[in-house]
Order: structure tokens, then C-alpha cells, then sequence
């Protein structure tokens, strides 16, 4: 077996197309900054199943300079790496742990662990938690995830 642990953090942004997309679920709220369509939760997962995997992280195998990649969608991206890492490993669950003061993710959560198990083929759990006003978390500045992935070898 390998364990593999995953971390993404995006700030709010006030861009009006923006979206806030979780796990590929969209909420209420003003949309997350970033390269891609910047959902935490799918490249928290995508480093902890690379990481497992021994593998790199999301950054080497889909750059921030690529422009191509402007906009991706991440559950996508997730998909890519799901079908690399599995050609030598069966991904065994993925847990995620999302940390934002808002929107609450209670209403979503199912719905969100829906997505990613169908990607993954594998079971995933999604829990909130808030920064209890600590930090740029706890400001409501953005959005992190933390994601712990274990993937069975073949």
C-alpha cells in the first residue's frame, strides 16, 4: 500500500465569471483565483494520489504556464491522474478535509463525494471545517483543502 497527502489553497476573487466549484459540485459564492478553474478539492486529491504514486505533484505534470490549461475544468485534470496512477495502483479512498469560513459545504458534501468516487472508482469522504476567524481562512479570504489518498498496488 501507499499513502500519498494533498494540499490546495485559493484565494476569493471578485472576477464576475468565476465560479466556486468544490470536488466539481458548484456552490453559492464568489468564484476561486486561479489557473484552472481552481476547485481545491480536485488538485488537493490529484497531489495525494501523485504523491502515493511517487509520481510529482500537479504543478510538473499541468503547469500554471500552460495555456491550455486556462480555465480546465478540474475534475479533468483529476481523471488524468486517476488513469496514470492506475496503471500500477488501485486507489483504495481518498479522504478530503475543506477548510473555508463560507459558504457551508453540509448541503453539498454528498453530492461531493459523489463526483470524486465516480473519478476515483474508489470511496471518498468530504468534511468542513472553519478557521475559526485565524488567518486568511478564517478572514474568508479563500478556500484550502487537505486530502490524504491510499492507493493499493496491483
Amino acid at each position: 500500500m501507499r499513502i500519498g497527502q494533498g494540499f490546495d489553497i485559493h484565494p476569493f476573487t471578485a472576477a464576475p465569471d468565476r465560479r466556486l466549484i468544490l470536488a466539481g459540485v458548484e456552490l453559492p459564492g464568489p468564484g476561486l483565483a486561479g489557473h484552472s478553474d481552481a476547485d481545491v478539492v480536485a488538485h488537493a486529491v490529484a497531489d495525494a494520489l501523485l504523491g502515493a504514486a511517487g509520481l510529482g505533484d500537479i504543478g510538473t505534470h499541468f503547469p500554471d504556464s500552460d495555456p491550455a490549461l486556462a480555465g480546465v475544468d478540474s475534475m479533468d485534470l483529476l481523471s488524468r491522474v486517476v488513469a496514470q496512477v492506475t496503471t500500477s495502483y488501485r486507489v483504495a479512498n481518498v479522504d478530503v478535509t475543506v477548510i473555508l469560513e463560507t459558504p457551508k459545504v453540509a448541503p453539498y458534501r454528498l453530492h461531493m463525494e459523489e463526483r470524486l468516487s465516480q473519478v476515483l472508482d474508489a470511496p471518498a469522504s468530504v468534511k468542513a471545517k472553519r478557521g475559526e476567524g485565524l488567518g486568511a481562512i478564517g478572514r474568508a479570504e479563500g478556500v484550502a483543502c487537505l486530502a490524504v489518498a491510499l492507493l493499493v498496488v496491483r
